[in-house]
C-alpha cells in the first residue's frame, strides 16, 4: 500500500528540485541577456521558464490532471521555439528546407493536445471515450519526441565545429527531455497507462538536463559562458534557500502523511504554519540578507566586490542632480556607505583654523558632533598618514600606527561609529568620512581598504572641485560689487561736481538773494545723498570696530530686548544676563546683535520666543542668541550661511552674517553657530574680557605678562 504513496512523494520532489534547477537558470540567462544582449536569450528563458512552471504545476497537481497536461503542451512548444532559434544562429533555417515544416507540423501536433482536454471534459464520464482519448493523447506525444529528437540530431550533426562546441551541452539537455519523453510515452501506450515508478523518475531526467545546461554554460567558450553577476548570485542564493526549505516542507510533510493516524492532517498542517512564520520572520531581515551576501562573496567569488558593479553605483550616486536630489556632501558620504553596506555616516571637513567641523550627516540624526569635531593634531595624522581606522578594532586594543591618539574620544563612545576613511587631495586632507555600523558588522579587510581608499582619493577632488569653483565664484561675486561700487563712485563725482560748480559760482552771485535760496537748496540735496550714501557705505565697513572700549555687553543684551518687546508682544527674552564686560565697539556690536535676534525672528514660528544670555568663557565673554525655529542644516552652515551673496530672502543683499562675522572677527573676536533642522539654533559672539586685555595685547605682541620676550 505505501510503494504508489513512496513513489509519488519522491516525485513531488524531484519536480520541485528541477522547477527551481530551472528557475535558477531563467535568472542567469535573463542577467547575460540584459549585459551582452547576446542572440536567442529570449528562446532560451522562455523554454526554462516554461519547464519551470510544468515542473512546479506537476508537483502539485501530477501528471494526468488537465492543467499538468496543459502546462507540458506549454513547455513542449518553449523547446520546440529554442530548438528552432537554435538553427537560426548559423542559418541552417534557411538553408535546411526540411526545418521548418517539419516545425511547423510539430507544433501543429502539439496543439491538438488542448483539444483532447477539451474533448477529455466534455466525454471524460465515459470510460471508452476516456481510454481512447488517453491514447489519442499519448500516441500525439509520441509523435512530437520522436520528431524533436531528429530536429536534435540534425541541429548537433550538421553543425560546424566552432558551433559544435556550443551546442553540444545544449543538445545533451534537449536529447534526455525527448528521449524520456519517448521511452516514457512508449510504455504508457502499450500498457495503455501511465507508469506511476516513471513518472515520477521524469523528475530527475528533468534535473539532468539542467545539469547538463549548467555545464555547458560553465565550459562553453561562446554565447553560454556561465559568468553571473553578483546581484545574480545573490538572489540565485536566496532562491536556492528557499527551494531548499520547499523541499524540506513538502519531505516532511509527506513523511508525516506516511505515519497514518488520525492526527496526520492535523500535525501536516501545524508544521506548515509553523514553518512558514519562521521563513516570514526570518527572511525580510537585513541581518540575513547581509549574512548571505558575506557567505557568497566569501565562498563563490575570488574578490569581495564587482567592482564595475561598485564604480556604476558610485557614479550614479555622486551624478544625481535636480531639485530632489541631495547635497553633494551628502551624497559624499552616501557612496562611501553603499560600498561596505552601512546605514549612516558623517562628512567631516576643515574649518577656517584647520580643525575638523561636521559638515553633513546621512540618516545618523542622533549623532552629537562637538563643534570642533577633530582637533589640529589629530587631523595632521590622517592627513600624513592616510590611514582607514576600524573603530571596533581601537575599541578592542589594536593600535596599528597610533591611530588611538587621533581618534577623538567622543567617537570612540559612539558604539554605531564603525569606520573612518580621510579624503585626500595631493596629500591635503579634504574632508573624513565617519561610516555608521551595518546591520552585519564584520572585520576590514584588504580589499575594503584599497576600494575605500581609492574612492576616498576620487571623492576628496570632487570636494576640492566644488571649493574651487565656489571660491571662483565669490571672486566673481566680489567683481561684480566691485562694478556696483563704480557707479557709488560715479555718484559721488557728480555730487563733487556740482558742489565744485555751485562753489564757482558764489563768487560771482554771493549776494544775489535768489542765488542763495537755490543754493541752500542745492546743498541740502547734496548732503542727503552723501549722508544716504555714507550710511550704506558704512555698513560695509570695519572701521568702526577698530576703536573698541570696556562695553557692559548684559546692558546691551537688555536693551536689544526692550527694544524688541517695546514694539511687539514680549517674543526676546534674556534668560540669563551675568555681568560680562567685553572689550568692543558699542555700535558695531549692537548693530551685530539686532541682525542675529532679527535673524532668529524671522527663522521662528509667530509666538515662538528667543532667547538671549551672557556668560563668561576663560579669557572670554559670551554672548548667545537662541531660538527654537526651523534651524540650519550643517551644509548649508558651511556652504551658505557666511557666504556674501547668498540670501534665503526676497530681495536680500545675502551680506548680514558674513558682516556680522567680519565685524566680530575685527574686535578679535569669533563668531560660532550650532544649529539643528527643526530644533532651532544657538548663535554664540565670543569677545575679549575688559579683564583680560593687557594679557591678550601682550600674547598677540608675542611677550609674556612682564613683558620679557617669548623664545
Amino acid at each position: 500500500m505505501k510503494s504508489p504513496l513512496t513513489w509519488e512523494g519522491f516525485g513531488q520532489l524531484a519536480f520541485v528540485a528541477s522547477a527551481f534547477a530551472f528557475l535558477l537558470l531563467v535568472g542567469w540567462r535573463w542577467d547575460r541577456m540584459r549585459r551582452e544582449k547576446q542572440a536567442g536569450g529570449r528562446a532560451e528563458i522562455l523554454a526554462f521558464g516554461l519547464t519551470s512552471a510544468w515542473a512546479l504545476v506537476v508537483a502539485g497537481t501530477g501528471h494526468s490532471t488537465l492543467i499538468g497536461q496543459f502546462f507540458e503542451t506549454l513547455r513542449s512548444l518553449g523547446w520546440m521555439t529554442l530548438t528552432y532559434v537554435l538553427f537560426t544562429r548559423d542559418g541552417r533555417h534557411t538553408t535546411v528546407a526540411p526545418i521548418r515544416p517539419v516545425i511547423v507540423a510539430l507544433v501543429f501536433v502539439e496543439l491538438l493536445q488542448p483539444v483532447l482536454l477539451l474533448l477529455n471534459l466534455q466525454y471524460g464520464q465515459f470510460s471508452a471515450a476516456k481510454a481512447m482519448i488517453f491514447q489519442c493523447a499519448v500516441m500525439f506525444r509520441l509523435l512530437v519526441a520522436t520528431g524533436s529528437l531528429v530536429l536534435v540530431h540534425n541541429l548537433y550533426v550538421g553543425a560546424t565545429a566552432h558551433q559544435r562546441t556550443a551546442l553540444r551541452w545544449t543538445c545533451g539537455a534537449l536529447a534526455v527531455i525527448w528521449g524520456y519523453d519517448l521511452n516514457l510515452y512508449t510504455i504508457a501506450y502499450l500498457s495503455r497507462s501511465l507508469p506511476t515508478e516513471l513518472a515520477a523518475m521524469r523528475g530527475i531526467a528533468q534535473l539532468i538536463a539542467a545539469g547538463l545546461l549548467a555545464i555547458g554554460a560553465m565550459r562553453g567558450r561562446s554565447a553560454l559562458r556561465f559568468s553571473p553577476s553578483r546581484a545574480v548570485a545573490f538572489q540565485s542564493l536566496s532562491l536556492l534557500v528557499i527551494g531548499a526549505y520547499l523541499i524540506v516542507m513538502v519531505g516532511a510533510a509527506q513523511s508525516l502523511a506516511w505515519l497514518g493516524g488520525n492526527a496526520s492532517q492535523l500535525v501536516q498542517l501545524g508544521f506548515i504554519f509553523v514553518s512558514s512564520v519562521a521563513i516570514v520572520a526570518v527572511m525580510p531581515s537585513g541581518r540575513v540578507r547581509g549574512w548571505l551576501k558575506v557567505m557568497l562573496a566569501k565562498h563563490f567569488f575570488q574578490h569581495r566586490y564587482d567592482y564595475r558593479a561598485e564604480w556604476l553605483r558610485f557614479t550614479r550616486t555622486i551624478g544625481r542632480a535636480g531639485l530632489h536630489a541631495s547635497s553633494l556632501h551628502e551624497r559624499v558620504v552616501q557612496s562611501v556607505a553603499d560600498i561596505t553596506d552601512s546605514v549612516s555616516g558623517l562628512l567631516l571637513e576643515p574649518g577656517e583654523g584647520g580643525e575638523m567641523v561636521l559638515a553633513a550627516r546621512w540618516q545618523w540624526p542622533t549623532v552629537d558632533v562637538p563643534a570642533q569635531a577633530l582637533t589640529l593634531a589629530q587631523v595632521a595624522f590622517f592627513e600624513k598618514r592616510g590611514f582607514i581606522v576600524d573603530l571596533d578594532e581601537l575599541r578592542a586594543g589594536v593600535d596599528h600606527q597610533g591611530e588611538s591618539r587621533a581618534v577623538p574620544k567622543w567617537l570612540i563612545e559612539e558604539h554605531n561609529a564603525w569606520a573612518i576613511v580621510p579624503l585626500l587631495h595631493f596629500d591635503r586632507m579634504v574632508g573624513l568620512v565617519v561610516l555608521g555600523r551595518p546591520q552585519l558588522a564584520r572585520k576590514l579587510d584588504w580589499e575594503d581598504f584599497d576600494l575605500l581608499r581609492v574612492v576616498g582619493m576620487q571623492l576628496a577632488s570632487y570636494l576640492a572641485e566644488q571649493a574651487g569653483q565656489s571660491a571662483l565664484l565669490e571672486t566673481s561675486r566680489f567683481d561684480e560689487f566691485n562694478r556696483r561700487m563704480a557707479f557709488v563712485m560715479h555718484d559721488i563725482k557728480n555730487l563733487a561736481s556740482q558742489l565744485s560748480l555751485l562753489s564757482r559760482n558764489a563768487e560771482r552771485h554771493a549776494e544775489n538773494p535768489e542765488f542763495r535760496a537755490d543754493m541752500l537748496i542745492t546743498l541740502r540735496n547734496s548732503a542727503d545723498k552723501l549722508h544716504a550714501l555714507l550710511t550704506r557705505l558704512s555698513r560695509y565697513g570695519g572701521a568702526g570696530a577698530d576703536k573698541v572700549e570696556d562695553v557692559d555687553a548684559s546692558e546691551i543684551i537688555r536693551g536689544i530686548a526692550a527694544r524688541y518687546n517695546a514694539l511687539d508682544a514680549l517674543q526676546v527674552h534674556v534668560t540669563h544676563d551675568a555681568p560680562c564686560r567685553v572689550m568692543a565697539n558699542r555700535e558695531a556690536l549692537e548693530q551685530v546683535l539686532l541682525h542675529l535676534v532679527q535673524n532668529a525672528i524671522d527663522a521662528s514660528s509667530e509666538g515662538m520666543s528667543v532667547f538671549l544670555q551672557t556668560s563668561v568663557d576663560g579669557l572670554y565673554g559670551c554672548i548667545e542668541v537662541i531660538d527654537t525655529g526651523s534651524g540650519m542644516s550643517a551644509d548649508f552652515i558651511r556652504m551658505r550661511l557666511f557666504k556674501p551673496f547668498v540670501s534665503t530672502k526676497q530681495g536680500g543683499f545675502g551680506i548680514g552674517a558674513y558682516e556680522a562675522r567680519e565685524t566680530v572677527r575685527a574686535m578679535r573676536g569669533k563668531l560660532d553657530v550650532e544649529s539643528r533642522e527643526g530644533l532651532g539654533s544657538r548663535f554664540t559672539v565670543r569677545l575679549p574680557l575688559a579683564s583680560a586685555q593687557s594679557l591678550m595685547n601682550s600674547i598677540d605682541a608675542g611677550a609674556d605678562p612682564q613683558g620679557k620676550k617669548v623664545a
